[in-house]
């Protein structure tokens, strides 16, 4: 699946509930099935700076393609950042790095979200990908 494939179907998840406070509960139910991480990567370098709650995000390389891990202290943290990495994770550097995040403002996220909490959703988007661009530039 390709990351704009991916990006449609949250898209067209959300579409399925008609009011905000649905919508959040979807969020939330995703931060829960967030695998998260070892308490072993939940270090000083894997924090994402700018969010408002604690976020750790992790990448690795397999083989072509580059793989997000994460955790955050806040259950629609989590959530949030499981839409990410359902949308990025296992995708080449290349992609991630030129891919249009065009899915949060569809689903209306900029206009939901409190500043902090879109504040730490750009944050952990520009943390992926300078990932994948650090990535990149050691693949090329």
């Amino acid at each position: 699946m390709t990351i704009n494939e991916s990006q449609d179907e949250i898209i067209e998840e959300f579409e399925l509930f008609d009011d905000w406070a649905d919508k959040y509960e979807y969020i939330i139910d995703l931060g829960k099935k967030l695998k998260g991480l070892p308490e072993e990567q939940k270090t000083e370098e894997n924090i994402i700076k700018g969010c408002q709650s604690r976020v750790w995000l992790n990448a690795h390389k397999d083989e072509e393609k580059l793989i997000f891990e994460a955790d955050s202290e806040a259950i629609i943290v989590k959530g949030l950042v499981n839409m990410l990495i359902r949308v990025l994770s296992g995708h080449t550097p290349k992609e991630i790095a030129e891919s249009d995040l065009y899915f949060m403002d569809k689903i209306g996220m900029s206009s939901h979200l409190a500043q902090t909490r879109s504040n730490g959703l750009a944050s952990m988007v520009k943390q992926m990908k300078n990932y994948a661009i650090a990535y990149n530039s050691i693949m090329s």
